[in-house]
């Protein structure tokens, strides 16, 4: 089967790293499998690309100045036209929006994964709307928690045409131990290290990380964020005006993020929606205590036996829970044990593989019967 899947990278976050690993996997099960890779002419670097040809990907880069739409259609209409592939997979608004009808106007059939929905500002909820009509003309999308899932069904996808695949997890490079993954980030020896990771966006809570810090001033702890965003210089004001500054520890973008976790006596996930968080299951590839929101697909990855869940938008119980865990390291040690195995047992990476299969040729049959 040759699949041309489209991505328009973003800084590595949970997209990309779902992109990495379904193409890898795809192309070592003996698939033709190509990548169009939309970026932007003023940042046209982007690590995914090396990332994806290493893994036997054939990647195809379009760079173009932004907003030059009409430009990204004709590139991905000669590229699909040459490959002719048996499926169009895209991922993220600009190319579900921009470059999927392309494919179908060349009757390739067409699948989308939605990652999850981030609201945001005026021109975010803008691309979200026109995004969720793009999604009724799919053959199939793919939804990766249920509560996305049911999201699609109000917007008025094709129930027949949705389908619910978890993300997956393998390991792609051995995990740091404590002391030297401590190093890597810059943090002392000693002392207890709260961790977050993500976007620096609304959507991912990183505010509610610091009202929690005010919470913990009594307890001798360090906040280590990794992550960038356009929103950092806000939440660095918002430190200082909170009297958390000193407690935080801003480490921008870190490769290979997830090999550093062991660094971390707890992991902190504030979000205030999720789809299938790539990030916290890189923290139970971790073995480390969590503490997550119970918000979107995090309370089918997780349960109470594996992870303190709380309310989302509640720096007074996220504070309680980081406490708790600070306080009784054997029950947390013995939680983030059961998240572990849960991840081995549940988010293997073979039969996410094969279910990406069934997809497709589901997709197929819907486009056959249209056509």
């Amino acid at each position: 089967m040759v699949v041309l899947h489209v991505v328009a990278p973003g800084p590595i976050g949970g997209l990309e790293r779902v992109v990495q690993l379904l193409t890898h996997q795809q192309a070592r099960a003996g698939e033709e499998v190509h990548v169009a890779a939309v970026l932007d002419r003023a940042t046209p670097d982007n690590p995914l690309l090396a990332d994806l040809e290493a893994g036997g990907v054939t990647v195809h880069p379009i760079v173009l100045p932004g907003r030059a739409y009409w430009r990204e259609r004709v590139a991905i209409r000669d590229l699909a036209g040459r490959l002719r592939p048996a499926i169009v997979h895209t991922h993220g608004y600009r190319p579900d929006i921009v470059d999927a009808g392309v494919a179908r106007r060349l009757g390739i059939p067409t699948v989308t994964t939605v990652h999850g929905f981030a609201g945001g500002d005026w021109k975010n909820r803008l691309y979200e709307r026109l995004q969720a009509r793009a999604f009724r003309r799919f053959d199939a999308v793919v939804a990766v928690s249920r509560p996305v899932a049911a999201r699609l069904i109000r917007e008025r996808v094709p129930p027949e045409r949705v389908h619910v695949v978890q993300n997956a997890w393998q390991e792609t490079a051995l995990p740091l131990d404590r002391a030297r993954a401590r190093r890597a980030l810059g943090l002392p020896d000693a002392g207890f290290v709260v961790g977050w990771a993500g976007r620096l966006s609304a959507e991912k809570g990183p505010d509610v990380l610091l009202e929690a810090l005010v919470h913990l001033r009594d307890l001798s702890i360090e906040a280590s964020v990794l992550g960038s965003g356009r929103e950092q210089p806000s939440l660095q004001a918002r430190a200082r005006q909170l009297g958390v500054e000193r407690y935080v520890r801003w480490h921008g973008i870190v490769p290979d993020a997830g090999r550093q976790f062991a660094a971390f006596d707890v992991f902190v996930l504030s979000s205030r929606t999720e789809g299938t968080p790539m990030v916290l299951l890189e923290a139970m590839a971790a073995g480390v205590p969590i503490v997550a929101t119970c918000v979107g697909g995090v309370p089918d990855m997780l349960a109470p036996a594996e992870a303190l869940l709380v309310p989302a938008d509640d720096p007074v119980t996220l504070a309680a829970a980081v406490r708790a865990v600070r306080e009784d390291p054997e029950a947390a040690a013995a939680r983030a044990r059961a998240g572990r195995a849960r991840l081995e047992r549940e988010f293997r990476v073979e039969p996410w593989v094969a279910r990406y299969r069934l997809v497709y040729e589901r997709a197929e049959s819907v486009a056959r019967r249209a056509g």
